[in-house]
């Protein structure tokens, strides 16, 4: 397992991190697989593990409670709030009121006094910069985190929150965690350059595309994930954008086999080996998926596959954009763009 820095921190994180988001009732893992997978990644090397108050409304995070209980010390926890938790309109959210709250249910959940890293799982237009920073720089203070970061955020919200920090004698986001693949190829454009500026660690999330580039998706198969189970839209060849990502993939399946790798391996290695990346967070459902994953650990791509995968999906393209949560809200809502 290779180590980095994330960001300015000075602490030390697995290239790999495992994501709990599949934990409970969401990815149908039930507690001893989990605790199963938990004691495996560790053994692995992997000491980052991430999760969030809205993973199956909770039960993630008391799993993963469970799961690392005793050994608390030796591993870097993340967790992230502002996603609905429930029907009442202000238990959501980025206001001062709510992470409060939320975090002492998220450090009950999971059965400790702190946190390494809470992130704000999206940016929250109905609320301002000073308000959510001041709320974290006062929770840092209390030492129930050590820091903060921000989730999908887009490139101009990042630059704009590193500002107001400044402006208000606040502390700051230290991480980002956004979605990147082979396949989605847009934060290269916007975010990474400004992550890489303000010198923060970055945490991706989707290395696999939602399933797309762990092998287990090829031309003229029945497609039988367990994302396109509940998310068919995404996976419907019918849409011209899961055509252009099926068309990618048999070529990426190609260069993959070329190489001697496997599919997890070239999508794990291209996300690890961009330089503004500190960490790819996997989240295995089974304990095959797990493994499967942790083998690229160590992967490498040379140049040449890196320009050949350059020749499949262009530098800074998304072959679903439509997919991403880090768009502007006038550009999905049309009355942002016409009131």
């Amino acid at each position: 397992m290779q180590y980095r820095t994330l960001g300015r921190t000075g602490v030390q994180v697995s290239v790999l991190a495992l994501g709990a988001m599949n934990f409970g009732t969401a990815g149908r893992t039930g507690q001893h697989e989990a605790t199963a997978m938990v004691d495996a990644a560790l053994d692995a090397g992997i000491n980052l593990i991430d999760t969030a108050d809205w993973y199956s409304r909770g039960e993630s995070e008391e799993m993963v409670g469970t799961a690392i209980a005793g050994r608390r010390d030796d591993i870097v926890l993340a967790t992230k709030a502002n996603m609905p938790m429930g029907d009442e309109r202000n238990h959501r959210g980025s206001s001062r009121r709510w992470l409060v709250t939320e975090l002492d249910n998220s450090l009950r959940r999971l059965g400790v006094d702190h946190v390494d890293l809470f992130q704000i799982h999206r940016w929250d237009p109905d609320t301002s910069d000073e308000e959510t920073l001041s709320a974290l720089t006062d929770l840092q203070r209390a030492g129930k985190i050590r820091y903060f970061g921000s989730s999908t955020f887009p490139a101009y919200r990042i630059v704009q929150a590193q500002w107001a920090a400044r402006e208000n004698h606040l502390s700051r986001y230290v991480t980002e965690q956004p979605g990147y693949s082979i396949l989605q190829r847009g934060i290269e454009a916007h975010v990474l350059p400004v992550t890489e500026q303000y010198g923060l660690g970055v945490l991706v999330w989707s290395p696999l595309a939602s399933g797309w580039l762990s092998g287990a998706i090829r031309a003229g198969r029945e497609i039988t994930t367990s994302r396109s189970s509940f998310m068919p839209e995404r996976f419907d060849l019918t849409v011209p954008a899961n055509r252009a990502k099926m068309d990618a993939v048999e070529q990426l399946a190609a260069v993959a086999d070329e190489a001697g790798l496997t599919m997890i391996q070239l999508a794990l290695g291209f996300v690890t080996g961009h330089p503004a990346v500190t960490s790819a967070l996997i989240g295995p459902r089974t304990m095959d998926h797990l493994r499967s994953q942790l083998a690229a650990a160590d992967t490498v791509l040379p140049a040449d596959v890196l320009d050949a995968i350059d020749a499949i999906v262009a530098p800074g393209v998304d072959l679903a954009a439509h997919e991403k949560h880090d768009a502007p809200p006038a550009l999905l809502d049309a009355r942002l763009r016409r009131r």
